[in-house]
């Protein structure tokens, strides 16, 4: 049975993107193919679980949402994975930074694109993506036109926050991302609510 380097599990609410506010089984597997300076997730410790420990875990929580995330999951989950947990009826999103293909039988995928993926999304994801986020200040690229994006549900900017700090409408990159958002309405403003509301 495959083994996932698994950093953590725990239950909460999405914050952030198109599925915000919906309950979800999170889990954040270890190693990351980028480094990016403004990361804010701390995935580097990880224990080696199989599918069917993940399995017991999750189903302490009442949910069947799961979403893989990472670092970058996409090092570790494969189609056999992801048809373990569908067949024990779980609904699975990932997360990804767009620099490899996801596996067949995800039910959401949010790419949350770095500049060195930029050239890979059309043949990583030629059918489309449900979710584009990307990450908005700090020193990351403006995104692409939607027009050099493959379709997707959902265009989202999301301003990086660092995490001690207080976001509220005189936020400088808070501001800078909406003014881009009031001149570009085809993407929309995503907010990291559980920075803003104080939950994990």
């Amino acid at each position: 049975m495959k083994r996932l380097p698994v950093n953590e599990i725990f239950y909460s609410l999405q914050g952030e993107g198109g599925q915000s506010g919906m309950a979800m089984c999170f889990v954040r597997l270890s190693h990351c193919n980028l480094s990016c300076p403004y990361c804010d997730t701390d995935f580097a410790a990880f224990q080696e679980l199989s599918e069917e420990t993940i399995l017991q875990a999750l189903r302490a929580y009442p949910t069947h949402n799961l979403l893989w995330t990472g670092g970058e999951p996409t090092l570790s989950i494969d189609e056999e994975v992801i048809d373990f947990f569908r067949r024990h009826g779980y609904r699975q999103s990932i997360e990804t930074n767009g620099t490899r293909p996801v596996p067949p039988g995800l039910d959401w995928v949010t790419v949350s694109p770095k500049p060195e993926a930029f050239p890979l999304l059309k043949s990583n994801f030629p059918s489309g993506v449900n979710e584009w986020r990307f990450p908005f200040g700090a020193g990351a690229p403006l995104p692409p036109s939607i027009t050099a994006l493959p379709p997707a549900q959902c265009y989202c900017l999301s301003p990086i926050i660092e995490p001690n700090e207080v976001i509220n409408s005189t936020h400088e990159t808070l501001q800078a991302c909406m003014d881009y958002i009031m001149q570009h309405p085809e993407w929309r403003l995503s907010i990291q609510l559980h920075k803003l509301l104080g939950f994990r």
